[in-house]
């Protein structure tokens, strides 16, 4: 006899609590049929998500970022948790080069600069080379990895700054911060979000990137100190800066939206056919995996 689990969806994956015209009183009827919830690190699950779904046994997360997910709140309760990593580590290693050939060499600017029919009283502005240059990647997780290893393609040096070095790896680890952007060219972070976390980019790092470095965010808003970034950036206090993340997405400061120097996309990094099929096979296979097997196929942590 075939067990049927009922399943909560939160946010627009696919239809879901976020149709229910009043979701606190839906949960309040029906919260204690569902056994699992599927949601995402952008819509995440907070303790009293948790709290009113009484009979919940399993999240199983659409993304790699967990700071939106009340973890300690499941773990009291004994839920377990799966999220989607590696699945996404190439499409979002290829987007932080994006970022860091576009911002360096103007490729966006050029395009506004020649659709405006500004060629036509002169040549663009000289662009940075990127090969052969140094980049410091902030976190050195899955993705940090990947990223390093694209480096090489670009014949670039590559150092890290994490919290401890990571075992098994050639690249430098830089202990200090902003010892580590003083020495790069292109600062990449890729770390997780969260309280640990916020404004870990501050103006002390920026000052020490310094005119002719590159800020890359392809981790979270929340990493980087905004309004630090905005003045950094209309004073020359960095060169540039390639944004996939922002601090209250979709919201993005308008003191950014006017500069040449700056990149802006709407978290896309891993939003390719493939990355985003990839993460929902796994989404679904967490689920399977935890009805079958009592465990989650890719615990969060």
């Amino acid at each position: 006899m075939t067990t049927r689990h009922r399943v909560l969806q939160k946010g627009r994956l696919l239809p879901g609590l976020a149709g229910e015209p009043d979701p606190a009183a839906y949960l309040a009827a029906q919260g204690h049929t569902f056994t699992g919830l599927v949601t995402s690190a952008v819509f995440g699950a907070d303790a009293a998500l948790i709290e009113a779904l009484p009979s919940l046994q399993v999240i199983s997360s659409f993304g790699v970022g967990t700071d939106s997910l009340d973890l300690a709140a499941a773990a009291r309760r004994g839920i377990a948790v799966a999220n989607t990593p590696d699945v996404l580590n190439d499409c979002v290693a290829d987007l932080a080069f994006a970022l860091m050939l576009d911002v360096a060499r103007g490729v966006s600017a050029a395009d506004r600069f020649l659709r405006r029919g500004e060629w036509h009283q002169g040549r663009f502005r000289l662009g940075q080379r990127v090969s052969g240059r140094r980049l410091g990647i902030v976190g050195l997780g899955r993705i940090g990895r990947t990223i390093a290893r694209r480096a090489a393609g670009f014949d670039m040096a590559v150092r890290y700054h994490s919290r401890r070095p990571v075992d098994g790896v050639d690249w430098v680890h830089e202990p200090s911060l902003t010892g580590l952007a003083e020495w790069c060219d292109f600062l990449v972070v890729i770390v997780a979000g969260g309280a640990g976390t916020r404004h870990l980019i501050d103006i002390r790092v920026l000052d020490a990137l310094g005119p002719e470095g590159f800020l890359i965010n392809v981790a979270r808003g929340s990493v980087v100190d905004e309004a630090a970034l905005v003045h950094a950036l209309q004073t020359g206090r960095i060169a540039g800066a390639g944004l996939d993340v922002f601090e209250a997405e979709p919201n993005v400061p308008a003191g950014l939206l006017g500069l040449d120097n700056v990149v802006l996309l709407p978290h896309i990094a891993s939003g390719t056919a493939q990355t985003r099929g990839a993460m929902a096979d796994l989404v679904h296979e967490n689920l399977r995996a935890f009805y079958r097997d009592g465990r989650v196929q890719t615990p969060a942590s």
